[in-house]
């Protein structure tokens, strides 16, 4: 992939039950290389809904439960050079994506959206919410020596080309237990920001204003999701730690190289 001032883009947008939010949420989206809609198994009209107002949205089934398993599913299908992750809830607002692609084209490996910004904000986060997120992001701060002001936020974009750096759980595997892998749920957009830190990449945070969810109410668990956010950061921290000094080595990763996924993510044209 070569990186051009005027790349194709690719909006991922993982949805669970939000059939009503997508019809507020697709009708706004900028025409772009493509939409694709990561489903998780809805029992509501989302998929109807998606092709309804996009004909040519792009339906993937996410493999396992959880946001980040179908994030990782959405980066897999992408096409477009650059990827803009997107919520289904309404809470992201569609006119602030050229912000985003002027921070990539400008140099930036990854544009991390801040509600901190000058110009940043939000509609939803309660206090409690906003206690946790600052204590976190100073934590990643301090472990990392970053200067983020938002680690938690999910609006963000990048370069695809940088899609196997992020190292995300291979989405053929097969989780047991609750279902979910180590980067598969809300931790995901933590271990994003961390792997883009540990790997050296140019970040550049973009002010951003969350708007309210339109319908229903959010997945998020603030006690047990901030807890999982915690153990993230330490556990990013020390594979940090292990990849600079396998680097130093000269071993280029921790892991053997996985063989190609044989899941079908192909567009599931099923009515």
């Amino acid at each position: 992939m070569t990186r051009t001032e005027r790349p194709t883009v690719t909006i991922v947008v993982p949805a669970r039950n939000e059939a009503r939010n997508l019809e507020r949420v697709l009708p706004e989206l900028p025409d772009v290389h493509e939409v694709v809609l990561v489903d998780g198994d809805s029992v509501d009209d989302t998929v109807a809904t998606a092709r309804r107002l996009l004909p040519d949205i792009r339906v993937v089934r996410q493999t396992r439960r959880g946001k980040g398993n179908a994030l990782a599913c959405g980066f897999l299908a992408a096409t477009g050079d650059v990827i803009v992750m997107f919520d289904a809830d309404g809470s992201a607002d569609p006119a602030e994506i050229p912000d985003f692609l002027a921070a990539l084209t400008a140099g930036a490996d990854f544009a991390k959206g801040t509600r901190y910004g000058a110009a940043g904000g939000s509609e939803d986060i309660t206090p409690l919410r906003n206690l946790g997120n600052a204590g976190l992001n100073g934590m990643s701060n301090v472990l990392f020596r970053t200067r983020f002001s938002d680690l938690c936020y999910g609006y963000n974009a990048f370069w695809r080309d940088i899609v196997p750096v992020l190292d995300l759980p291979a989405v053929e595997r097969v989780a047991r237990g609750d279902g979910l892998l180590w980067g598969d749920g809300f931790e995901i957009e933590t271990v994003i920001s961390c792997r883009v830190v540990a790997a050296g990449l140019t970040i550049t945070e973009v002010p951003s204003v969350e708007r309210r969810r339109i319908h229903g109410e959010s997945n998020l668990r603030t006690f047990s999701d901030g807890f999982r956010v915690l153990k993230t950061l330490l556990a990013e921290r020390r594979r940090a730690t292990l990849l600079g000094r396998a680097r130093r080595a000269g071993i280029t990763t921790l892991r053997p190289h996985l063989p190609t996924p044989r899941f079908d993510l192909a567009e599931d044209r099923a009515s």
